[in-house]
């Protein structure tokens, strides 16, 4: 008898393991795990070498560069009576209608994009000369189309001596670091190197580190933060471009996943499987209840914020202030801090109305407006790289 009951339970446990495999196995496949990264080549600091064109090879630099909601709205079109000359679109297909109805953070994410290119052509041995909207500022009253038909930027390539530029090697680290960051603020030279590094007229950066303006900006980014979750057609945006898994991260190759969250790991394949298996776990009051807790905690483990303020709101000075951000980022990480936006305060749809009205009085009068709201720290883990599309895809004639 006792050696049945025994038989009994270890088959009992047999049978349960071989459970828990099937489903971890399930999970796994289901996750994509086996899958290859084709959606972080773009990462690899050997890939613009595969293209003979210089242009190609800044436009894939410039991918790199932060941009909202991991849209990547850029096009490139390169001059073909010109190989020196090519020029930067927005891509009006690749808008965030509700949570960016006027299009400023795209145009910030130009920006972004120019300043990257800028960095690369030193490093490469390229004068950049970008002259923003050079064929006339858009047409408002047709945004889309004024998009489509004017650029935002000519740039021009004069071939010069290559220059060993400090912030280049920084280009391949991702821009944005949700985690919690250490108590360690900058120091006076720092603040002050950072703020010297505009060069745009009317564009300025300014940096808190003392207790009460870190109260008050970390109360206004949890106030954005909530606002937004309870928004159902934001959240329902952002869900329209969550990839679930490895599959779909490599047909898509932009918009928001799990590595954007600081998810890494074993967790991360779980995560994916679990989602992709039951798609209900992943609903809408999870993401915001999840959201609004990291912000909480970011706001908790931030020593300083940074602010880029412009004079007014014109494309142009839209985006002047992408190009100072991507200088900042750059400069922050060769000093060893990492970076991240919790702009939702500045966003201009009805609901975020009233902070957005109270920041910019507190903080930017006399019509000037906040681009960007950004916190920076030392990191405490590594941030993930994240989606980027194969530079080809930006080009067209």
């Amino acid at each position: 008898m006792k050696k049945k009951g025994l038989k009994m339970i270890t088959m009992f446990f047999l049978t349960f393991a071989m459970i828990i495999v099937g489903v971890f196995s399930a999970l796994m496949i289901k996750s994509g795990i086996f899958s290859t990264t084709h959606y972080l080549d773009p990462w690899k600091t050997t890939y613009s070498q595969q293209f003979k064109d210089i242009r190609v090879r800044l436009a894939a630099h410039g991918l790199l560069a932060a941009n909202g909601h991991n849209m990547q709205p850029w096009i490139v079109r390169l001059d073909h009576k010109d190989a020196n000359v090519f020029y930067l679109y927005a891509d009006s297909n690749r808008l965030a209608p509700q949570v960016d109805p006027y299009a400023r953070q795209t145009m910030v994410t130009q920006g972004a994009f120019l300043e990257y290119v800028k960095e690369t052509g030193d490093q490469l041995g390229y004068h950049t000369d970008i002259v923003l909207f050079p064929n006339g500022n858009y047409d408002e009253a047709i945004l889309k189309e004024s998009m489509d038909a004017k650029p935002v930027a000519k740039i021009s390539l004069t071939k010069v001596e290559p220059i060993n530029n400090e912030l280049y090697p920084y280009i391949f680290l991702p821009d944005t670091n949700r985690g919690a960051y250490e108590t360690t603020p900058l120091t006076i030279a720092q603040v002050n190197k950072l703020q010297d590094i505009s060069d745009a007229k009317g564009v300025t950066l300014k940096i808190f580190q003392d207790q009460e303006n870190l109260d008050r900006l970390g109360q206004y980014a949890m106030e954005g933060a909530k606002i937004e979750s309870a928004v159902h057609r934001i959240n329902e945006e952002s869900a329209n471009i969550f990839r679930a898994n490895e599959y779909e991260k490599n047909k898509y190759r932009y918009g928001f996943s799990l590595e954007g969250e600081g998810i890494t790991g074993l967790k991360k394949n779980v995560m994916q499987g679990m989602i992709t298996m039951f798609p209900s776990i992943n609903n809408e009051k999870a993401s915001a209840d999840l959201f609004v807790k990291s912000t909480q905690i970011a706001v908790e483990h931030t020593p300083t914020y940074a602010m880029i303020i412009t004079k007014d709101n014109s494309r142009s000075n839209q985006v002047k202030a992408g190009m100072l951000y991507s200088r900042l980022i750059l400069e922050a990480h060769n000093m060893g801090f990492v970076m991240q936006p919790p702009s939702q305060v500045l966003e201009e749809y009805p609901e975020m109305k009233d902070p957005y009205t109270k920041i910019h009085k507190e903080y930017a009068s006399n019509g000037k407006v906040i681009q960007m709201l950004v916190r920076m720290g030392k990191p405490t883990e590594v941030a993930q790289q994240t989606m980027r599309r194969d530079v080809m895809d930006l080009i067209k004639n």
